[in-house]
């Protein structure tokens, strides 16, 4: 008789639980979330298992690697949709929740997450730890302003930079306060120390994206540079991870939500799902394209157009679910960015 399981994961240990194919329970128990320990036990108290399945999570992708190596037929489920059917359980345990992720597993309504490849999580560690020195020094700068401000210290803009403009605040408005003179020039110490580690990042970004053709066909694309490039490509993963390229947008959380029951029929704002941090660049590179890209592009002529008719910041957003549409098209065709509508 087939069977089908479910985890329940946590820290140390993970809940269990295995059911036959008309959902009757045949065998469940927590064990240590292990690998080895895992595959075991699935292997002596499931012998025809057909699929195991667990929630999206901090151990997910470890732990589908390391069972996916050892055979065993895993499967990685959304959290928020398994969450709408294990919410109807009056009593929430990790036994209640392996024992209803088994049945969502053995019916198969539950929504499949693709687990990426270990160079795309190389790649996303790499860029969010950079991302995570970016907003220190920007912390940084603002409390710095922030202080001085307080006693009447306007900092305002300087040619030669952040840098220098302290230095000359230091050396002529705080020199009768020694206190004060030594904060500033402190968290001037730790503003530089960010520099010099976001340096070696941006270096390490560089070097991967000259090595990484994908990187570089979507560096033909105006406003994508090597972050943007490289955060478009490790989120995708594949090029066939979609079958239409105007999937992108809405994997990205950048097409509008839309509500209807009866006679209400409304869209909203965007949905924000999918990828933060992807979602940024792509804003970014779409402002860079809107206003610093001097060469004339179709897709630059349509984006300040809607600006005039919607505003900037809706076109922005626009031109970003228009850009990562475009991208995932040129990777899937393994072509350059066309400029104008008669070169396409």
């Amino acid at each position: 008789m087939t069977k089908y399981a479910a985890l329940d994961v946590s820290q140390e240990l993970t809940a269990v639980c295995v059911v036959d194919e008309t959902g009757r329970i045949t065998a469940e128990k927590k064990i240590a979330t292990c690998p080895e320990t895992i595959n075991s036990w699935l292997s002596k108290n499931a012998p025809d298992l057909v699929r195991v399945g667990m929630e999206t999570g901090p151990l997910a992708v470890w732990l589908w690697n390391e069972l996916h190596d050892r055979g065993v037929p895993i499967v990685c489920m959304d959290a928020r949709h398994a969450h709408a059917a294990l919410k109807m359980r009056p009593n929430k345990t990790d036994r209640n929740d392996a024992a209803g992720l088994a049945q969502i597993v053995r019916t198969g309504w539950f929504k499949h997450v693709r687990i990426k490849s270990r160079d795309s999580y190389e790649v996303r560690s790499l860029l969010a730890a950079r991302e995570v020195l970016v907003r220190t020094r920007v912390k940084l700068e603002n409390e710095i302003r922030g202080l001085l401000r307080t006693f009447g210290v306007l900092f305002g803009k300087a040619c030669g930079g952040f840098a220098l403009r302290a230095e000359e605040i230091v050396a002529g408005e705080l020199d009768a306060s020694a206190p004060m003179r030594v904060i500033v020039e402190t968290l001037m110490q730790a503003r530089m120390a960010i520099l010099d580690r976001l340096k070696v990042f941006d270096r390490q970004v560089l070097m991967i994206a000259k090595k990484n053709p994908t990187a570089r066909l979507f560096m033909t694309a105006p406003g994508v540079g090597a972050i943007t490039a490289l955060s478009v490509a490790s989120v995708f993963d594949d090029a066939e991870r979609f079958k239409r390229s105007s999937s992108a947008g809405a994997y990205l959380g950048l097409t509008p939500r839309r509500y209807e029951s009866g006679e209400v029929s409304r869209n909203g704002r965007i949905s924000k799902h999918g990828n933060q941090m992807t979602r940024k660049h792509l804003y970014e590179a779409a402002t860079t394209l809107l206003t610093r890209t001097k060469a004339f592009s179709t897709l630059k002529a349509w984006g300040l157009k809607l600006a005039k008719v919607a505003g900037f910041k809706k076109a922005r957003v626009a031109v970003a679910r228009k850009l990562a549409v475009i991208l995932h098209a040129m990777w899937k065709t393994n072509t350059q960015f066309c400029w104008s509508a008669t070169a396409a």
